[in-house]
């Protein structure tokens, strides 16, 4: 029986979310030949990890379905054997790196990658603690639906769980390697505020994230693209799409993978909205088959984003993302020209020469950053009251910024290049040898 992963990454209280995650896990259970690992990775504190298990408790009785719920001390134990059986180099940075002090949306994507592999599953499906479910027909609509129907099968055999393809046959042998959809609801990135109150600081901010050679129009398109996932129109029935899945059209809390993110890891930048992106790229850029579905989740906005420190905390995560794209769009663009050519004779990513273009990225020129810091002071400051006042914070850091962007891209080549060697160590892992 195929084990899957379905996996729940969380340093807040989602209490509803966990049992709605445990009844998808039901369905998949039910409907496929899966055994499913629902793994819940909980950062938070020792009140709220308590009630999280209890709702860990309360998982169906039935065949299929187990349920890890790790707190980081757990987690860590986990990453220290791994680490040590791999024989890695530099442990403690690496450790540092899986497993941050700060929030860092890759490191926990991460961490699934390895306990998933330790646990002999062949898929990871991620799911994110401010989402929910939509419904239609008092009945829950679960991504994992179009996941398993198509996950993992060579691509010209996925196309009878579909609706609909336009893929190449060039690409009929390949392995469908990511199955993913977007959200309905609240912007993912929390700036409607500041949407509301300038829409030219609101276009001049947002386009900060465009390569600096595109024209005004492709910025002003990606602009009104950005953050806003599938809009609003709620589900009303099933559509899926075999093809090569633009990355714009999937969101992180409703993704699955297959194979590739045992080759490739996520960057583990700290702090940096976006950082968990970089495989829906790779995968897009390698030309590896996709479904891109419409069972979108609904995202909203927890109440910790409407206060102070929740204001100040994202937004330092918004800058950091904006610095972060001058080596990430300079690394897409490298994989754009590169196409299939990132692939082996076995549809595999060369990992090497994925490696070699992030270090490669590093030594850039960090001009385009000084202007993407000198642009968001100017149109903070345009806003004014509290944006003003987070402009004035970001004048003593920027010389640490700037390095913490480039140094974000050393680790993440680091990462990379041990990767395939925390993977084979995880298998042997207490955990591990537990399921085996």
């Amino acid at each position: 029986m195929r084990k899957i992963c379905l996996t729940l990454p969380t340093n807040r209280a989602c209490t509803a979310m966990i049992v709605a995650l445990l009844q998808e896990a039901e369905y998949a259970a039910r409907t496929f030949d899966v055994e499913v690992h629902v793994l819940i990775l909980d950062s938070s504190g020792p009140a709220t990890f308590a009630e999280h298990a209890r709702a860990a408790r309360t998982a169906p009785a039935a065949a299929g379905i187990v349920v890890h719920h790790l707190g980081e001390d757990d987690q860590r134990e986990f990453l220290r054997e791994v680490i040590d059986t791999a024989g890695a180099v530099k442990q403690d940075l690496l450790l540092d790196l899986m497993l941050p002090a700060a929030v860092s949306y890759g490191a926990c994507t991460n961490r699934a990658f390895l306990i998933a592999a330790a646990l002999g599953c062949a898929s990871v499906h991620r799911r994110d603690s401010d989402s929910d479910y939509q419904v239609l027909g008092g009945e829950p609509v679960y991504p994992v639906h179009h996941e398993l129907m198509s996950l993992g099968k060579r691509a010209a055999d996925a196309a009878d769980g579909v609706t609909g393809t336009d893929l190449a046959v060039e690409h009929a042998d390949k392995p469908v390697v990511l199955v993913g959809s977007s959200f309905i609801g609240e912007l993912s990135v929390d700036i409607g505020e500041m949407h509301d109150l300038d829409r030219d600081v609101y276009y001049d901010v947002v386009s900060l994230w465009a390569p600096q050679e595109w024209s005004e129009e492709q910025k002003r398109e990606l602009v009104d693209e950005s953050f806003r996932g599938a809009g609003h129109d709620p589900f009303t029935g099933d559509r899926a799409d075999l093809t090569l899945v633009d990355p714009m059209r999937v969101d992180m809390c409703n993704v699955s993978f297959h194979g590739v993110h045992e080759r490739v890891p996520l960057p583990p930048a700290t702090d940096t909205i976006g950082s968990d992106y970089f495989l829906l790229h790779l995968v897009y850029d390698a030309t590896l088959p996709g479904v891109v579905h419409n069972r979108n989740i609904v995202n909203f906005y927890t109440g910790e984003r409407r206060t102070e420190a929740g204001f100040v905390a994202y937004q330092n995560r918004f800058v950091k993302f904006f610095l972060s794209m001058l080596y990430l769009n300079h690394v897409y663009g490298e994989m754009t020209a590169a196409g299939s050519a990132l692939l082996d004779e076995r549809h595999e990513v060369r990992v090497p020469r994925i490696a070699e273009l992030v270090r490669e990225s590093t030594r850039l020129d960090t001009a385009e950053n000084v202007a993407r810091l000198d642009a968001l002071d100017r149109s903070y400051r345009k806003l004014g009251g509290k944006y003003a006042a987070f402009a004035d914070t970001l004048v003593p850091r920027r010389g640490r910024l700037l390095d913490e962007a480039r140094q974000d891209m050393e680790d993440f080549a680091l990462l990379i290049e041990s990767w395939a060697a925390l993977v084979r160590a995880s298998r042997s892992t207490r955990l591990g040898r537990l399921h085996a």
